[in-house]
């Protein structure tokens, strides 16, 4: 059986860029791609504030960033695409 695909979305609230990747990324979910989104909001955690503010949003998967400063539909579904491929190559299907 196949582990989902869990994809972590750093952002914060008031980011329009964030909030038009992630509608994108959303829009991913299922139709082609099956995924998790992993939001984590860069203003509850210090560190994650100075290294990620002037990046987000930022995409990560697996500890590799996959994207920042957003990403357009067809970007994202080039990123899905390669995630999942290297998923499936992992898990032998």
């Amino acid at each position: 059986m196949t582990s989902p695909i869990s994809i972590t979305f750093y952002g914060r609230a008031g980011c329009h860029l964030c909030d038009e990747t992630r509608a994108r990324l959303e829009s991913l979910v299922g139709n082609p791609f099956e995924f998790d989104i992993v939001e984590v909001d860069i203003e509850s955690n210090d560190d994650l504030h100075k290294r990620y503010l002037e990046r987000i949003p930022i995409l990560e998967h697996g500890g590799v960033v996959l994207s920042e400063l957003g990403a357009t539909k067809d970007q994202l579904v080039k990123l899905m695409a390669g995630v999942a491929s290297i998923a499936r190559d992992d898990n032998g299907d």
